[in-house]
């Protein structure tokens, strides 16, 4: 009788994923990473499709990683910061055909908001340049009306879990089965 491996929690190497022209949708993680004053964390791209080009940081996911480790690995990766993962904020499907008009690219992205944790953000990786960008200031950046969208719906649920720690703050703490225990 055979023993089998158990599952393993970390992601393995596989061989290099073909971008261009693929087989099948890939699967990628974002974030709309926040600070303190409620900017938000953007990353001009280094590599193509898009570079040059201002988003959210993020990229594929590995053989074997979860969403949320994905996308906190593709922020520490590009932008050389630890984050807290909240809730998906969006699903952005880019697909770019070529001037044939055969699929060249095909992501399928799965966006979270987040709140900035700890770190210098900087470009690192594929990242050409990182920046905080205030809301009001994102005409400035060119971002794709799917980015947008998917910014000002993480802003959302971000002020909304501000708002939320605020409240609990104010008249006690949850308790570990999350029920409000008086201070």
């Amino acid at each position: 009788m055979q023993a089998t491996a158990a599952p393993s929690s970390t992601p393995h190497t596989a061989a290099p994923v073909r971008r261009r022209y693929p087989d099948a949708p890939l699967v990628g993680v974002a974030a709309a990473v926040f600070d303190t004053d409620g900017r938000v964390m953007l990353v001009q791209r280094g590599r193509p499709p898009r570079v040059g080009a201002w988003g959210l940081p993020g990229g594929l996911l590995e053989v074997g990683e979860t969403l949320v480790a994905g996308v906190q690995r593709e922020v520490r990766e590009e932008c050389g910061v630890e984050i807290a993962v909240g809730a998906v904020a969006g699903v952005f499907e880019p697909i770019t055909h070529d001037a044939d008009g055969r699929v060249e690219y095909h992501y399928v992205v799965i966006d979270y908001w987040a709140s900035w944790v700890s770190g210098e953000a900087q470009a690192q990786d594929d990242a050409a340049a990182v920046v905080w960008a205030a809301l009001d200031a994102l005409d400035a950046y060119a971002l794709l009306p799917d980015s947008r969208r998917v910014i000002e719906q993480a802003h959302a649920l971000w002020s909304s879990a501000k708002v939320c720690e605020s409240a609990v703050g104010a008249l006690g703490v949850l308790s570990g089965d999350g029920l409000l225990v008086q201070r």
